[in-house]
């Protein structure tokens, strides 16, 4: 909607817009980094394994071989033999079935990290849509899949034909090897092929993963709109804040306003200024600033001052510095005496 109200996204994902991707199963993680890891892992188990594999698939061939006259073809002994069969040959593809499974968890977990969501296994009847289906066919996305998968299919095509045809002149001495020496060359030739192509299979996957986190990247971008509405989702509507912030500084000004009467003297600056000074020398250790304000605010505390009789005393000196101190606060120790002559001042127009 973003795009075609015109707007670009141009504006970095926040953290908010990462886990709400991540939420959904959206995240980067590249397939041809899945098979690269698999084809290598692979060859570097049959490099290893290789040998124990045949051996035993030879005495597995050997004793059926050995014991096929004495078998007595029953349903029973079908069934058996059938899972002895089974359990042979699970026990032969039991490393490579491990493999697939340690391999496929580690190198989605590199990728993406953990992650458990049951988002995109949701049913979205959207996708049931087929225009919308068709179009995807047609989409930019699945024209990038297929050239990839093309380039892909022609470098390792490339890479495997060029070993092979590498090797056409030795392939005419075939004939006049023996047969183990023969298979011993296919071997090699088959393995070099593959390790040719495993290598060009990685290369092939971090290219794919960069493109991949790039491209995601680029779908996680945000409009100035965008970020603007998350902002207010997570910090607040500005407008809302500033109302709750003009509440609560009337709600304390109105108590601050209470507790003017109780002022034994309002000093003021006659421009702008008034601090209202409260001192019980019994519960007191030193005058506390009751109540202070500037301009209209210093105005309202003198005229409630008045109403209750409070002294007003010019001073701009004492003003100025009373009205840095926090309501509630006593007075600082450099303002002892200048306080001290004025409340005795007033105690004396009282007396």
């Amino acid at each position: 909607m973003a795009e075609e109200q015109g707007q670009e996204r141009t504006e970095e994902a926040t953290e908010k817009r990462r886990a709400d991707f991540r939420k959904k199963g959206q995240v980067a993680q590249s397939k041809e980094v899945n098979t690269a890891l698999l084809l290598a892992s692979s060859i570097l188990l049959w490099y290893f394994y290789a040998e124990a594999f045949w051996t035993d698939l030879t005495k597995l061939i050997e004793y059926l071989l050995r014991n096929c006259g004495t078998f007595f073809v029953t349903p029973e002994s079908t069934v058996q033999l059938l899972m002895f069969v089974l359990r042979q040959g699970a026990s032969l593809i039991m490393p490579l079935w491990f493999l697939v499974l340690v391999v496929g968890f580690l190198s989605s977990f590199v990728q993406i990290g953990w992650l458990v969501t049951g988002k995109p296994m949701m049913p979205d009847f959207k996708k049931l849509d087929p225009i919308k289906g068709a179009a995807r066919f047609v989409s930019k996305r699945s024209l990038v899949e297929l050239l990839k998968s093309l380039v892909k299919v022609a470098v390792v095509g490339y890479v495997a034909y060029s070993t092979v045809a590498n090797e056409f002149g030795r392939a005419l001495e075939l004939v006049n090897m023996e047969v183990i020496n023969t298979l011993g060359y296919v071997g090699d030739v088959a393995l070099t092929v593959l390790l040719k192509c495993c290598l060009v299979m990685l290369l092939l996957a971090l290219i794919d993963y960069i493109f991949v986190r790039w491209e995601m990247e680029e779908k996680m971008k945000m409009t100035k709109q965008e970020l603007k509405e998350e902002s207010k989702e997570s910090e607040g509507d500005p407008q809302l804040k500033s109302k709750v912030r003009s509440l609560q500084q009337e709600m304390s000004r109105g108590r601050m306003m209470s507790e003017v009467p109780k002022a034994d003297v309002v000093i003021t600056n006659p421009t702008h200024i008034s601090v209202a000074i409260s001192y019980d020398n019994e519960n007191m250790d030193a005058p506390v600033v009751i109540a202070k304000g500037a301009e209209e605010l210093a105005f309202k505390i003198r005229e409630i001052a008045r109403e209750h009789d409070v002294p007003l005393m010019e001073n701009v000196t004492v003003a100025r510095a009373l009205y840095g101190v926090e309501i509630g606060d006593v007075i600082p120790e450099s303002m002892f005496k200048a306080v001290a002559e004025i409340l005795a001042y007033v105690y004396g127009l009282k007396r």
